[in-house]
């Protein structure tokens, strides 16, 4: 059984007395520890998938299996639970809390699960152990994004979840985020999925979802996925 299973999803939304199918019968599955690129371009359905599979939005019809639980029969309450335990989310901002340090932003994401990690020895993993006492405004863009890795990390989750993670950063940080999510991945055993315009991320992926207009337009599996520190774009 794969980890996830999105089964004929699909997601419409109402404006005014016009229907939209932002996700139109789209299903694909993925394995417990792959790194997935999801890819299309802008309106193609991606950040809409990921809310999703995130529990943030729930389908107009389908089934969404994680781990062979159907998230979209879950309650409020469920639902919540999902989200706390089950997932951790980086975004292309950041969303740290301006008013905390590093340490105390990781530490934010401890205090709501049930088997968090230590939140100095992530933030070391992501080479910011000499950064635990800086506030988000004395970090550098990269150096922030660090740190929202650290703190999804921090929660322990079976699925991390990026949506454009490096669409705010510049070639050089963004490749070293690149890195540091396909390193995550590998290292720690976790599910990494990556939501992007570019496909040349497409390379350092377990698994390749294209999809256009709200489907699934092709699935690739990728036998050697390349190092990060190879891709250009």
């Amino acid at each position: 059984m794969a980890l996830v299973e999105f089964r004929d999803v699909c997601k419409i939304y109402h404006m005014g007395e016009v229907e939209v199918a932002a996700v139109d019968g789209m299903t694909f599955d993925i394995e417990a520890g792959e790194l997935v690129v999801i890819v299309g371009p802008s309106g193609a359905g991606k950040t809409t998938l990921l809310n999703m599979l995130g529990g943030m939005d729930s389908p107009t019809s389908g089934t969404i299996s994680i781990a062979g639980k159907h998230i979209n029969d879950f309650n409020e309450n469920e639902l919540t639970y999902y989200r706390r335990y089950d997932i951790g989310f980086v975004f292309q901002f950041y969303n740290l809390v301006q008013n905390l340090n590093a340490l105390e932003n990781v530490e934010l994401a401890n205090q709501i699960c049930k088997n968090p990690l230590d939140a100095t020895e992530v933030l070391n993993q992501v080479g910011l152990g000499h950064r635990l006492t800086n506030f988000p405004g004395q970090l550098s863009g990269g150096e922030q994004q660090r740190v929202a890795i650290a703190r999804a990390l921090a929660k322990n989750p079976q699925l991390l979840l990026c949506d454009e993670p490096t669409g705010a950063l510049d070639y050089q940080t963004g490749k070293a985020i690149l890195k540091l999510l396909q390193d995550t991945c590998y290292n720690t055993g976790k599910t990494v999925v990556i939501v992007t315009h570019n496909s040349a991320f497409c390379e350092i992926a377990d698994r390749v979802i294209h999809v256009r207009e709200g489907r699934v337009a092709e699935v690739e599996i990728n036998s050697e996925p390349a190092s990060a520190e190879t891709v250009d774009w």
